[in-house]
């Protein structure tokens, strides 16, 4: 079976960073094939032997430039399944889910530690394989962190010059603020989810321009 990825919500790429609170929102990750879908229906790019999606999940087209705002795509918060607070005009609300569907489109905004959308926390909703909350189209998946490793290392350079070159084509979409639902560093830094865990965190991939 070939691996492939979707690019959900991405931007770019830079150092792996210890850790990232699950609410925290920082765009959604990149997708791999589990085997169930046609993927020959889904335009995809070839990169360190892997397939990925061509464009961002939502993004309206593929890439033109590293701050093209059409190819931004959503902004997710961690373990969320599509419901429209990926949308980044959505609206905010503080309080938490105790389901691992929330029902609503607000983005939720925690006011304490471990800062995660629902309360208790459940780690398992992205999961590779059992994921029940996975965002991407039947087949795919988030990547893991030795995922987005492996797609790094093929890099020209490990910056956002590196990571726009790549096939991915990678753009700085911004991140949402846990604390406010408000849109940073568009244009400027990206942010990548991944499905691997370091204790109460979930683990990204950052980049600065």
């Amino acid at each position: 079976m070939k691996f492939r990825v979707l690019l959900v919500s991405v931007f770019f790429i830079f150092i792996l960073l210890p850790g990232i609170s699950l609410a925290q929102n920082r765009v959604v990750v990149i997708p791999l094939d589990s085997g169930d879908c046609n993927c020959d229906q889904i335009p995809t790019v070839t990169s360190a032997g892997q397939m990925w999606m061509d464009r961002n999940l939502g993004a309206v087209r593929v890439v033109q430039s590293v701050d093209d705002y059409q190819a931004y795509g959503w902004l997710y918060q961690w373990g969320r399944l599509e419901d429209g607070h990926e949308d980044r005009g959505s609206g905010t609300t503080s309080d938490l889910s105790s389901g691992n569907v929330p029902g609503h489109d607000d983005f939720i905004i925690p006011s304490s530690s471990p800062w995660d959308w629902r309360s208790p926390q459940n780690d398992g909703l992205w999961h590779p394989g059992t994921g029940i909350n996975n965002p991407c189209p039947a087949g795919f998946r988030v990547p893991t962190v030795a995922e987005w490793e492996t797609e790094k290392a093929s890099w020209s350079s490990n910056d956002a010059a590196g990571a726009f070159a790549s096939p991915l084509q990678l753009v700085a979409a911004g991140f949402r603020g846990r604390s406010d639902g408000v849109v940073y560093a568009a244009g400027s830094n990206g942010f990548y989810h991944s499905s691997t865990f370091n204790g109460i965190d979930a683990r990204y991939l950052y980049v600065l321009q």
